[in-house]
């Protein structure tokens, strides 16, 4: 009986989860405030990057970066999902309003934060290289708390297993699976912040314009890759992922990974900046 315990899979709805802090009149979603803390950490840490010698921009740029790459984030990401994911939405404009009901797609995005880099970058005469790499340190912030949030809210779960640590969540049948958002928390998020952190702070790969965002591509697209082995593909991409052998982040990430890597063997092949470079049209 004992023996039979053990095996007994962990139930999601047992750990006593709540999608979001109810005020009465409004349920603050967990989601919603990990996009919020995640932005606000970024916004906070690349204030301290600045203060480094060799930043490429000023802070009032990082306050024009963290406005215009909030809505990068939002629109990108809605519009991203609805193209890759779900296209549905676009024929209901009303539902691809509907941000609190989730979907966002990384790669939608990477697209919206890139183009609002672009667009200060240009508006204030700065080396639009240069300032990927000092965001890109910072996203996995956002990565690692809206992954967690997604194992709060008891979404988007893993193929079924029977790993000690698998889990019967709400809405996907009775089979326990694995709680691919965890690995996605871990992978995506801690793993990278500890190594985009260690590679600002303790090395010169700053002084390299496009190394850390290239690390940061190849990481993110790597872990992502990895993950969707155990992830469940979305519902409307399940015969997609069987007919082609990977799931549609999978396909996604292959092309990221490719031009991150790019990115990086450029970073390395061309001399490095002087330490004491400031903001400016570099590289």
């Amino acid at each position: 009986m004992a023996a039979a315990a053990q095996d007994a899979p962990i139930y999601w709805i047992d750990l006593g989860l709540r999608p979001g802090i109810d005020l009465g009149f409004f349920t603050l979603r967990y989601y919603s405030l990990a996009y919020i803390l995640g932005i606000v950490l970024a916004y906070w840490h690349v204030s301290r990057m600045l203060k480094a010698p060799g930043a490429p921009m000023a802070q009032k740029h990082a306050d024009d970066l963290f406005f215009y790459c909030t809505l990068g984030i939002i629109i990108g990401g809605r519009l991203g999902y609805a193209t890759f994911y779900q296209p549905g939405l676009w024929a209901d404009p009303g539902s691809l309003l509907k941000l609190w009901e989730g979907g966002m797609s990384f790669h939608g995005g990477v697209i919206g934060v890139l183009c609002a880099i672009a667009w200060v970058g240009w508006r204030g005469g700065l080396s639009f290289l240069r300032v990927c790499d000092y965001i890109a340190v910072n996203a996995p912030f956002g990565m690692l708390l809206g992954r967690i949030a997604n194992f709060i809210n008891g979404e988007l779960w893993g193929r079924p297993a029977d790993v000690p640590w698998a889990m019967v969540f709400p809405g996907a049948g009775p089979l326990p699976r694995h709680p691919s958002q965890l690995y996605e928390a871990a992978l995506e998020g801690l793993l990278l912040v500890i190594v985009m952190l260690y590679a600002f702070w303790r090395t010169r790969a700053r002084f390299r314009p496009g190394l850390l965002v290239g690390l940061f591509t190849c990481g993110i697209a790597a872990g992502r890759f990895t993950v969707e082995f155990f992830r469940e593909p979305d519902a409307q991409l399940a015969e997609f992922a069987m007919q082609t052998g990977l799931s549609m982040g999978q396909w996604l990430t292959i092309p990221l990974f490719l031009l991150g890597l790019a990115v990086m063997v450029r970073a390395l092949i061309k001399p490095p900046l002087a330490s004491g470079l400031g903001s400016g049209k570099t590289a």
